[in-house]
Parts: structure tokens; sequence; C-alpha cells
């Protein structure tokens, strides 16, 4: 498995300045759809019972990117440095705006859901290269012996990150809050369209990243399936298991569940792009494939969690 996976970390990732900004305006299109859903009061709801809130908060910012730092030393031996580095990039990502639709189905908090992904999003310029940087550097400490000349590669420019994540996340947040505010009626005919784009923008964004590498892609597909598979399932545990500990009620333990699985890997994605943030002469071979998949398969296991749920009742507690 570990010497399949080797021949994924060669790949590089290039694209011309004209390509790097419509990557830019696809995302910060999603984020501004995003926003268009976020409204003051929710938050006011959410303050009113705040234990959902500080726990799914809890668990995104820390317990995910810790219990993947667990994941990824258990998976040393099979896994290579740049696989493990796409592991925290997704785990350091705010959480993904289809998280409150597939909460809607699951019968969940549609306003704890909203919050919580509006919280991590706001938090991401400050929350993704921090929890970047300290995991992967634990983990790059941890394994020096072993790939150091690799990990060598893997070091970037943090700064240049949080001056991204917030021209990308910020501004479009926002420009969607102050429109939702100033135009609800052009808002609530523009929401569900913009969801619809945004899933189809995001594919767009896989489709560009696999277009040069889809043959290795689906030669290697098994393992990258299975680490995926392992990390996604591993993000539902824990928000479950951090709701159930706090004792939370079921309808919010159903939306934590779902918020610490729907990570925006697109962001990751974009942030792999950047030639000022990962220089076109990194071997991102593995972050780049763990990334875009991670953005596929939580759709199916999300949707397919959801599903399970909307036909089971609320159990009152």
């Amino acid at each position: 498995m570990y010497e399949a996976l080797q021949q994924l970390d060669p790949i590089r990732i290039n694209f011309s300045a004209s390509g790097m900004h419509f990557i830019n305006i696809v995302l910060g299109f999603i984020m501004f759809g995003v926003a268009l859903s976020i409204k003051p009061k929710q938050f006011i709801e959410i303050f009113k019972e705040p234990k959902p809130y500080l726990v799914g908060l809890f668990g995104h910012i820390f317990a995910l990117p810790f219990m993947t730092f667990l994941l990824v030393i258990a998976l040393n031996n099979f896994i290579t440095p740049t696989i493990a580095m796409g592991m925290f990039l997704v785990a350091a990502c705010p959480g993904g705006h289809i998280s409150n639709f597939m909460t809607s189905y699951a019968k969940g908090n549609t306003e704890l859901s909203v919050g919580l992904s509006a919280s991590t999003t706001i938090l991401a310029t400050f929350t993704t290269p921090f929890n970047f940087a300290l995991w992967g550097g634990l983990y790059m400490h941890f394994v020096s012996n072993k790939a150091g000349h690799l990990l060598q590669s893997l070091e970037i420019d943090n700064l240049q990150m949080f001056e991204t994540v917030f021209l990308l996340l910020g501004i479009p947040l926002i420009l969607g809050i102050l429109f939702a505010k100033y135009f609800p009626r052009i808002t609530e005919k523009l929401k569900k369209p913009i969801q619809y784009i945004s899933i189809v923008f995001f594919i767009l964004l896989v489709v560009l990243a696999f277009s040069n590498n889809l043959d290795l892609f689906l030669k290697h597909i098994f393992y990258v399936f299975f680490i995926v598979l392992l990390h996604n399932l591993l993000a539902f545990l824990t928000g479950f298991s951090l709701a159930s500990i706090f004792k939370v009620s079921n309808r919010n333990r159903r939306t934590i569940t779902i918020e610490m699985g729907i990570q925006n890997s697109g962001l990751g994605l974009v942030l792999l792009f950047n030639t000022k943030i990962f220089p076109h002469d990194m071997a991102l071979g593995g972050m780049l494939f763990i990334t875009a998949w991670w953005g596929i398969w939580h759709i199916i296991s999300g949707l397919s969690i959801a599903t399970y749920w909307s036909g089971k009742p609320l159990k009152i507690n």
C-alpha cells in the first residue's frame, strides 16, 4: 500500500494566473451563497441553549484535528507523508455548506447546523492555518527520520495561508450577509439555485484537480477510497461520541454528527492550487487526491446517514 501511494507523491499542480483567478472566483461564489443563509437571529436562538453549539464548535476546531493526528499515527506505516498532510488539511477546513441541507433532511437542528457552519467558516481565517501548522508540524517531527527530505518541501507560508483564507472566505461572507440583509426578497429566490450551482462548481474544481492525472487516480482509487472512508467515518463518530458524552438532545446529536463529517474541502483544494502557499515545485499528489476525493465522498456518506435518520423518529431525551 505504501509503495502504491508513493506513486501519487510526484504529482505537481500547475495553473496559469487566469486559471487561478477563476478558481478563486468559484470558491468566492460558493461562500457568498453560504452567507445568504446566515442570519444574526439564528445565533440568538443558538445562544439560548449554548451547550450543543459549544460542543459542535469544540469538535470541529479541536477534536477532529486531534483525532486525525491519532489516525495518521496509527496508519503511519501504510500512508505516505503527503497523504497524511492531506488528511490534516481536510481536518483543518471549516464545515461544508451542504451540511445544512443534510441536517434538515435528517430531522436535525437546521439553525444549529447553519450556526456551526457559519462559525467554523468565519473562524477558519485563524483556525485553518493554525491547525494545519500545529498538527502537521507535530507529524513532521514524529516522522522526521522516515521522510525528512520530503517533509522539507512541505513547509508552507502560514501568513500567506491566513491572507488567502481571509480573502476567499471573509470577504464573500461579509458581502453575502450584507446582501441578505438589504435584499431579503432577492435572497430567498437566489438561495436554492446557488446551492445547486455551488455543487456543480465544486465538481468542476475536482475535475480540474484530476484532469491531468485521472489514470493515476483510477489506478490507486482503492487505497485513496479506503483512507478517506476511514477518516470520514472517524469524523462522524467523533461528532456522535462528543454529542453523546455531553448528553445533547437526539436532534442536536444528529446535527453535530453531520457537521463533523462534512468539511469544506473545496477550500483545501484552492489552497493547494495557490502557488504562494504551496509552490508549484512541491510534490503534492497525496494531498491533492485525499482532499479532492473527500469532497466527493462526504456527499455520499452524508446523504446516506441523513437518509437513514430521515426514516427514524426523533427520541425525546
